[in-house]
C-alpha cells in the first residue's frame, strides 16, 4: 500500500450490507454476487492494528490474527469466544509504522508435525525486511521468538513498499510478495528496481525451506527461471539475475492468495497515482511496473523489457486508491460468489468481485461499499471468506 494511504486510522463502519450489482463475468460495476457482511467473533476485544488472518492447515479449530505491531493473537473459532491468547510476540524487534511492521505470516502445510512457521516483518531502526522461520515447542500452542532462524535479508532504500504477504503454494514451495522498494516511480537504477533482475525488490520469490544452500536455510526449485544462478538471500541483490525470482515487475503486492481449485496465483498491486490492479502470475511474468501503471504506459525507462504482461482488471482514483487482494470464492454458503476473485479497497472501502475467467483488461468502475478499512480478506478451511478491518473487527461474506 502507498505510504500516505496505508493504515489510516479512519474507521467509518456504515453500509454493511451489500446490494447486489446486476451484469455478467465482466461487469464493470465491480460485482454481480449479492452478499452481506456480517460482524463475526464479536466477544472479542478489538485487534490491533490486524493485517492477516489465517487457519492452520487442516485445522479449523482455531484461528490467527496478525498485529502490525509485532504479535500474533489466536482464538477459538467459536461465535461466542470472549479472548484470545498470543501465539508470539516479536514486537521488540519489529519496526512498527507507516508501512512497516510484522506483515505477513505462513504456516507450514505439516503444521504442527513440522514445527515452523515463517514470519516477514520489518526490523527495528533499519529499513531492512526479514523472512524468518520460527518454531513451536508445545505441539502447535505458541511459537519460540527466542527460536527465530533467518531466512532471507532484504535492504530497502525507502520506508515503504515492502510487501510482506507470504503463503506456501500448492506445490510445497514459499512464496513472498516483496515491494520495489519505495518512493516514487521507483527511481532505483536506470530502470528501477522492479524490471532489474539481480534485485528481490518488485518480485514474487519462491524459495524451497525444505532443504539448505550452503548456509542458506533455503535452496531454489529446479524451476525457477534463474535457478542456477548465485542466491541473493543476503542482502536480496546480487550480481546475477536473482534464482529466487518466480515473476517481476510488481510495484506493492498487497495481499495475494492461490485459488485452492485451480491453484492460479491471484495478486493486487498497489498503483501509484492513477490506477489499482488485478493480476493473475505465471511463472517469469513480467506485470509492467514501472513501464506501467495498469495500462498506463508511465514514459519512464524499463531497458529491453517489453514483454510486460496486462493487469486481468484495474480501476481508477474514482474507485479506490489502495487495492487489497482477496481469494477466488470457493465456499458453499453463496452458490452464484462460486469462482469469482473477491477483493477491496482499503481507503474507499469497496468490495468487488470479478470472475475467475475475466480477460485483460476489465476496467472497474464502481463495487460496494462497505465503510471499513480493509486490510486483508481470510480463507476458512471450509472456503468462506472474511475481512480483516484495520481498525480491530473481523466480518463474514455471507448470504
Amino acid at each position: 500500500m502507498h505510504l500516505q494511504h496505508l493504515f489510516l486510522s479512519v474507521i467509518a463502519v456504515a453500509a454493511l450490507v451489500l446490494s447486489a450489482c446486476s451484469g455478467g463475468p465482466d461487469d464493470p460495476s465491480g460485482g454481480s454476487a449479492g452478499f452481506t457482511l456480517q460482524r463475526v467473533f464479536s466477544g472479542l476485544p478489538a485487534f490491533s492494528s490486524p493485517v492477516a488472518m489465517f487457519q492452520a492447515p487442516r485445522d479449523s479449530r482455531r484461528w490467527f490474527v496478525v498485529e502490525q505491531g509485532g504479535q500474533v493473537r489466536v482464538f477459538a473459532n467459536s461465535p461466542a469466544v470472549a479472548a484470545t491468547t498470543v501465539f508470539v510476540d516479536i514486537a521488540d524487534r519489529v519496526n512498527f509504522g507507516g508501512e512497516r511492521g510484522l506483515l505477513g505470516m505462513a504456516i507450514h502445510p505439516d503444521f504442527p508435525a513440522d514445527p515452523r512457521v515463517f514470519l516477514f516483518y520489518s526490523l527495528l531502526n533499519t529499513l531492512t525486511s526479514r523472512l524468518s522461520e520460527f518454531i513451536t515447542r508445545d505441539g502447535g500452542l505458541t511459537l519460540d521468538p527466542a527460536s527465530e532462524r533467518v531466512i532471507l535479508t532484504i535492504v530497502n532504500p525507502e520506508a515503504n513498499h515492502h510487501g510482506g504477504g507470504i503463503a506456501f503454494g500448492p506445490d510445497g514451495f514459499l512464496y513472498a510478495g516483496i515491494g520495489d522498494g519505495g518512493g516514487s516511480n521507483d527511481q532505483h537504477g536506470t530502470i528501477g528496481n522492479a524490471q532489474s533482475l539481480t534485485t528481490l525488490h518488485g518480485k514474487m520469490v519462491r524459495i524451497d525451506v525444505n532443504g539448505t544452500s550452503g548456509a542458506f536455510l533455503y535452496r531454489i526449485p529446479a524451476g525457477n527461471p534463474f535457478a542456477v544462478n548465485a542466491l541473493c538471500g543476503v542482502n536480496g541483490t546480487g550480481t546475477q539475475n536473482c534464482p529466487e525470482i518466480f515473476a517481476f515487475g510488481l510495484r506493492n503486492p498487497w495481499r495475494w492468495s492461490f485459488d485452492r481449485l485451480t491453484e492460479q496465483l491471484w495478486v493486487a498491486d498497489v498503483g501509484q497515482d492513477a490506477i489499482e490492479e488485478v493480476n493473475r502470475l505465471a511463472l517469469n511474468g513480467n506485470y509492467g511496473w514501472r513501464c506501467f501503471e495498469g495500462t498506463r504506459d508511465t514514459g519512464l525507462a524499463c531497458g529491453s523489457r517489453p514483454n510486460r504482461l496486462a493487469p486481468v482488471a484495474q480501476y481508477g482514483r474514482d474507485v479506490g486508491t489502495s487495492i487489497t487482494g482477496g481469494y477466488v470464492y470457493r465456499g458453499a454458503a453463496i452458490p452464484n460468489l462460486a469462482g469469482r476473485y473477491v477483493f477491496g479497497d482499503f481507503i474507499s472501502g469497496r468490495i468487488f468481485d470479478i470472475s475467475e475467467s475475466t480477460q485483460p483488461t476489465l476496467t472497474i468502475t464502481n463495487g460496494r461499499a462497505s465503510g471499513l478499512s480493509i486490510s486483508s480478506f481470510a480463507q476458512a478451511n471450509d472456503g468462506e471468506l472474511y475481512v480483516v478491518d484495520y481498525g480491530g473487527e473481523i466480518y463474514r461474506i455471507s448470504p
